[in-house]
């Protein structure tokens, strides 16, 4: 008995060595595509012209970054209202979902029926891009107001689904009847009972909606005009393709196009952008990775 359990710690033990490789192997494989976004990101426009992206360049430069940082004040600007987009966005809808949530929990509330077909509509059906366009800036008045950055990505019916399914089965249905039996009303119980208890799904269906946020411009390329409103991701494509225009222009001599696509950046640019956006994400995401895994593992198996 001793030699056949010896002989199953061996091979638990290999099995879990060879595992360890495989997903070590997995990891490089893929942080070997950030690592190259930000080598690149430093290295000369010239050396990646000739040779082109390589892990290790003969040249670095930091022209891409000057390239990006020459709008100074405006890209601070963007920043700004980036984080404000993501920071408010996350935190009311959060608010918003996590009291729709609960609503749902509920079995004697009278809308609950209505309020699973009010949710589970926008995953059928859209009125598409032109009627939404319509309806905020014609019905709502909405043009060229923060509010269009926040309101349009505010709630999901997916994450409502997660939000609900970990209220059922993480918190206990007898803590919340307890807590009414002795006089606490809805508003109470859901703020000092559930609400606390519900921060792993929180964390995770927050750390997607910041995503979410920060990496969208549709909505700013749609209805946003004002430089003083305008977010990062919008601004930095517009610093995109104010480079390719000058990099296509045809009407110029060809030894002054030469010299100009000398001096514009342009692939270490477009690394460089990445690298603006990425950033800020790629250092927050470590932080929230277990609740982030945590809170898909809740929504794929119980949704």
């Amino acid at each position: 008995m001793t030699k056949l359990k010896t002989r199953k710690q061996k091979r638990t033990k290999i099995a879990q060595i060879v595992l360890l490789l495989i997903l070590l192997f997995i990891t490089i494989l893929f942080a070997m595509p950030v690592l190259l976004i930000f080598i690149s990101a430093f290295t000369d426009e010239k050396v990646l012209t000739v040779s082109g992206f390589t892990f290790f360049p003969s040249k670095l430069s930091l022209s891409g970054f000057n390239a990006v940082l020459r709008y100074g004040k405006q890209l601070f600007v963007s920043y700004g209202i980036t984080i404000l987009v993501t920071v408010s966005g996350t935190l009311i809808g959060l608010l918003v979902m996590a009291m729709y949530a609960h609503c749902l929990t509920i079995k004697d509330f009278p809308l609950r029926k209505f309020l699973v077909i009010w949710a589970t509509i926008p995953m059928l059906f859209s009125g598409g891009q032109l009627s939404t366009y319509v309806i905020y800036t014609s019905v709502y008045h909405l043009q060229d107001s923060l509010w269009l950055l926040i309101l349009p990505l505010c709630v999901s019916t997916m994450n409502i689904i997660i939000l609900r399914t970990y209220i059922q089965t993480s918190i206990p249905g007898d803590l919340m009847d307890s807590a009414r039996i002795d006089g606490a009303g809805e508003y109470r119980t859901f703020f000092q009972i559930v609400l606390p208890l519900m921060k792993p799904s929180l964390a995770a269906v927050g750390f997607m909606m910041a995503t979410t946020y920060w990496n969208d411009w549709q909505n700013a390329l749609l209805f946003i005009k004002s430089d003083s409103k305008k977010p990062l991701q919008l601004l930095l494509i517009n610093i995109q393709k104010s480079i390719e225009t000058l990099l296509s222009v045809r009407n110029i001599p060809s030894s002054a196009l030469a010299a100009m696509q000398g001096s514009i950046p342009q692939y270490s640019a477009t690394m460089a952008t990445v690298v603006v956006v990425i950033g800020p994400i790629i250092v927050v995401y470590p932080f929230f990775q277990k609740y982030f895994i945590k809170g898909l593992t809740i929504g794929s198996v119980k949704g």
